[in-house]
C-alpha cells in the first residue's frame, strides 16, 4: 500500500479509531518512560491540590498568550 492510500484509509476512520492510531504512533516515536510519566503524574496532581486548596491563582490563557506577546514580539 502506497503512503497515499495508507492516510486515505487513516483519514476515513472514526474518531475514536483515528484517536488509538494517532496515540499508538506516538508512543511509537517516544516511548514512555515509566518513572518520567509518574513524575508527571505527581505534578499534575500537586498543581490541582494547589488549585482546590486555593494557594494559587489560575491564570487566563488569553491573559497567559498575552504576556508572552508582549514580552517576545516587540
Amino acid at each position: 500500500m502506497e503512503h497515499r492510500e495508507f492516510i486515505s484509509v487513516a483519514e476515513s476512520l472514526p474518531l475514536e479509531m483515528k484517536i488509538e492510531l494517532i496515540e499508538r504512533l506516538l508512543k511509537s516515536i517516544t516511548p514512555s518512560e515509566p518513572a518520567i510519566d509518574q513524575l508527571w503524574a505527581d505534578e499534575a496532581e500537586r498543581r490541582v491540590a494547589e488549585l482546590n486548596a486555593g494557594t494559587v491563582r489560575p491564570i487566563p490563557g488569553e491573559e497567559v498568550f498575552k504576556d508572552i506577546a508582549e514580552r517576545f514580539l516587540k
